[in-house]
């Protein structure tokens, strides 16, 4: 029976509050059926419950009139929901802003071509990108991380193109990753062990890595089980689909290249940046792409360069290049650290690495050299379209020769709810400790109640995990553990950029703007969280974009979690409706008083062939 506002028959908050915790239960039972099947039967089984299980007709929809008229009452809700049409099979891999035939009518230099190019508004789809026929729930971690259902990325290229490096085998229905790379064929770990004699991964002092042209991500998979978390990204080129099968595989990457935009990430990001064989030109351009490497690297992190052009002597044959042109490579980027003032701490057979100083103290030299041009103060998290620049980022400033410069962080996992450094000295504004505190203790109840809701999301169902409107990092920080990760994203148009503190928690973010297409495939998250996000966008643009794309980049029977007002959300469930997602509106944990609510959502199970009736 539905309720009804202000009626006259004794109800107490009290057994509203009883009917909602009902029926929601009712709802994450099918939920959990969906979710379960895997293998495209969620519909069926979810039908079946509905009709012999458990009894959901005590409470089938919340009625927010009740407490809040005013608003719900500008919501016409008996006009029809507008319905989505599945796109052509052809834009199942779809990626907008890295479009294969639009990325060709842009210039080579510089990887241009592979940057972002985004649709104009008219170019957009308004459909929804369809599944491939046979698509299932990917293994849970850690065997998604060896294992990969053919069905789910069916491309073989990198299988013969890679043979010899271990990349990628195909066995019967699935693809096997055996943890080989081109600079490690006899596997990850044993390379990971290497750099481990030297750079400090195994107590926590180095936690966020940046793999730069990552492949399928292997060194990154294999970094999980040492707790560091490495954000991987490659182009969309012709290594066909190596950013998708990393993230079938669980683990965190994004479609992007080093070419002459700033890399999205905020500047002392990371502990370790790596290169396995990764092709960047990095001694071309005076050196820029190594200057843009230093700004993302924290005071004290690691360079870890495998491959060519390290050992040149002995390798040039196999390269099929010449000893002088490698020399002269080779040269460049040692001339490049050298004015970056990074210190060389090993080179044995392949592997070169280097340790960026903990501050400016020990390089007050290259004030002096004609060569370093420093960036202006204050741009150095300013990189959303921004061109890259042949400039040094500064350092901040300490007070004696030891400091660390932007200050020295706790190993994780006590790096998670240390106070950050940005924090700590006031250089986020609006945010203090005491702040940073409350939002902890904020999210570590919100995400207590998203538990309840679905008892999924801490059993390893729950893989890769997208917050929209990260802010503090406090979901991800409160949701913690090994079996998930968490992409925390900074919108571009945020009043207070608090990346920096994302990271100095021992997180990992990007910065993005929700007006365009994420840098990622379709079908990438298990579980996107958007809090706040509707009315952030409010007037930016269109709603039904950003929701569109929500649905694209989501796995078939994953999950969503809106938090935002009433309003708000009453209008995003309308869009919903004609998404082929479930949903449900649920008052915030402290009571239905909250104007604040929550919309779950489920995206039904669906694969190209399907009533396809789009013209698009």
């Amino acid at each position: 029976m539905a309720l009804k506002p202000n009626s006259a028959d004794g109800r107490t908050r009290s057994s509203i509050q009883i009917f909602v915790v009902v029926g929601l239960c009712c709802f994450f039972y099918i939920l959990g059926a969906w979710q379960r099947s895997g293998f495209g039967k969620g519909d069926s089984i979810a039908l079946e419950i509905t009709k012999h299980g458990a009894d959901c007709n005590i409470l089938p929809s919340l009625n927010f009139e009740t407490h809040h008229a005013g608003e719900v009452g500008n919501v016409d809700e008996s006009e029809k929901s507008k319905s989505f049409e599945p796109c052509r099979p052809r834009y199942v891999d779809y990626t907008p802003c890295q479009d294969q035939k639009r990325a060709m009518t842009f210039p080579r230099d510089n990887m241009i071509y592979r940057e972002r190019h985004c649709p104009r508004e008219e170019e957009k789809l308004q459909c929804l990108v369809p599944a491939p026929q046979g698509y299932v729930t990917p293994f849970p971690w850690p065997k998604s991380r060896d294992y990969v259902p053919y069905a789910n990325a069916p491309y073989k290229a990198l299988t013969v193109e890679k043979a010899i490096q271990n990349w990628i085998q195909y066995e019967g229905n699935v693809f096997r990753f055996p943890g080989g790379g081109t600079q490690f064929p006899q596997g990850a770990d044993k390379y990971i062990d290497q750099l481990a004699s030297v750079i400090p991964i195994t107590n926590g002092t180095v936690r966020t890595a940046l793999d730069t042209g990552c492949g399928v991500a292997s060194w990154g998979a294999y970094l999980w089980s040492r707790n560091v978390i490495a954000m991987s990204f490659a182009p969309r080129d012709s290594h066909e689909a190596q950013v998708q099968f990393a993230l079938e595989r669980g683990v965190p990457a994004v479609i992007g290249v080093l070419g002459t935009i700033k890399m999205p990430y905020p500047a002392r990001a990371f502990d370790m940046a790596h290169c396995s064989r990764c092709l960047i030109p990095w001694g071309a351009n005076d050196g820029m792409y190594l200057k843009e490497v230093d700004r993302v690297l924290r005071p004290g992190g690691y360079w870890v360069l495998s491959g060519p052009p390290i050992n040149w002597r002995n390798n040039y044959k196999a390269w099929q290049r010449s000893k002088e042109e490698l020399e002269e490579e080779q040269q460049k980027i040692e001339d490049t650290a050298k004015l970056l003032c990074w210190e060389k701490k090993h080179e044995k057979g392949e592997i070169a690495i280097w340790q960026k100083r903990v501050n400016d103290d020990s390089c007050r030299g290259r004030q002096d050299d004609s060569q370093a041009s420093f960036c202006k103060a204050g741009e150095a998290n300013d990189v959303w379209y921004k061109k890259m620049d042949a400039c040094i980022t500064p350092y901040p400033d300490v007070n004696s020769p030891d400091e660390v410069a932007g200050r020295e962080l706790k190993p994780f996992p006590e790096r998670l709810y240390a106070v950050p450094p940005r924090i700590a000295s006031g250089s986020v504004p609006g945010f203090s400790v005491e702040t940073y505190q409350e939002d902890n203790h904020k999210w570590k109840k919100h995400v207590k109640a998203y538990k309840k809701i679905n008892r999924l999301i801490d059993s390893g169902r729950y893989r890769n995990i997208l917050d929209m409107n990260a802010v503090l990092g406090g979901f991800a920080a409160a949701l913690d553990s090994p079996k998930l990760w968490v992409m925390n994203v900074m919108p571009t148009i945020a009043q207070k950029d608090t990346l920096g503190v994302i990271y100095e928690r021992g997180l990992i973010g990007i910065y993005h703007d929700w007006c365009e297409a994420f840098s990622t495939y379709p079908r990438t998250y298990d579980l996107i969280h958007a809090y706040g996000l509707f009315s952030l966008y409010k007037d930016r643009c269109n709603v039904e974009d950003i929701l569109l794309e929500m649905d694209r980049i989501l796995r078939p029977e994953g999950a969503v979690i809106f938090r935002d007002e009433v309003d708000v959300l009453i209008k995003v469930k309308k869009i919903a409706a004609g998404m082929r997602w479930d949903t449900k509106m649920i008052d915030h944990e402290d009571g239905p008083l909250v104007p604040e609510k929550i919309l779950v959502a489920v995206k039904q199970y669906w694969v190209v062939g399907g009533n396809t009736t789009s013209t698009q």
